[in-house]
């Protein structure tokens, strides 16, 4: 089995105009690690994923994938080797869920077993004869999921893929994702503006407030006040949800 990837951003800087949406970021994510990356709206943190698989090009800088420029080689190639879900699915709509998962196989990668990435994500092999339309978002979600891993990719980025969910659904799908990254032996970067899904999921958590990385920790660093002010701004809404929630309960 191939090993995950070690992922590294070298002065990465990406500017629209006079803002600099990523602001010379110098990072490593190491083999197997499970980061988050969290930040308010508008604070970088897609902009930077997305340079991964060259959505969005750096000004400056360069991101590597086990010491190689992901720049050198043509980006189809680079993206059938990583693993991309986010927000909005991305589904095809006239392809049946099995032409979906399949789609790494139809573009030139190896045979796709469907119904071993449908037990993956847990959902019913009889899925795989139907539409995107016809599926709940959450289903639709695992389908992304099991389209991403197909692949064999060992580098999983996540942009947002559970912001359209409702709390079940998105609690389930985040534990299910935590548990492929265990078992498949995965290198996930995902970006989120939960502060309580990063502290649960991940192993590492990077914070960014405009264009840059102010804090990265585990989360019981952050949790024990050690991620300086910004980030524990974040870490004080689940914490005073939390509080209120115990306090409802006590009445």
């Amino acid at each position: 089995m191939p090993a995950p990837p070690r992922l590294a951003f070298e002065g990465v800087t990406k500017a629209y105009g006079a803002m600099r949406a990523v602001d010379d970021v110098t990072l490593a994510i190491e083999p197997g690690q499970f980061v988050a990356l969290v930040g308010q709206s508008g604070s970088g943190k897609s902009t930077l994923l997305k340079t991964v698989n060259r959505l969005i090009e750096p000004d400056a800088g360069r991101v590597t994938i086990d010491g190689a420029d992901v720049s050198d080689g043509p980006a189809p190639a680079l993206r059938r080797r990583i693993g991309y879900v986010f927000q909005n699915v991305g589904l095809f709509p006239h392809l049946t869920v099995a032409e979906n998962i399949a789609m790494p196989q139809r573009i030139g990668g190896a045979p796709v077993d469907v119904a071993a990435r449908l037990d993956q994500v847990e959902l019913p092999r009889e899925l795989a004869s139907r539409s995107p339309a016809q599926l709940s978002g959450g289903q639709r979600q695992r389908v992304g999921l099991a389209r991403a891993l197909a692949g064999e990719a060992k580098l999983l980025l996540m942009d947002e893929p559970f912001g359209a969910l409702d709390p079940l659904t998105r609690d389930a799908l985040g534990r299910r994702v935590r548990g492929l990254h265990d078992q498949l032996g995965l290198t996930t970067l995902l970006v989120t503006h939960d502060m309580a899904e990063a502290l649960l999921l991940a192993d590492r958590v990077l914070v960014m407030d405009a264009g840059r990385i102010v804090a990265d920790a585990t989360p019981a660093e952050l949790l024990a006040g050690r991620g300086g002010s910004i980030a524990d701004a974040l870490v004080a809404v689940p914490r005073e949800q939390a509080r209120a929630l115990a306090a409802m309960d006590r009445e």
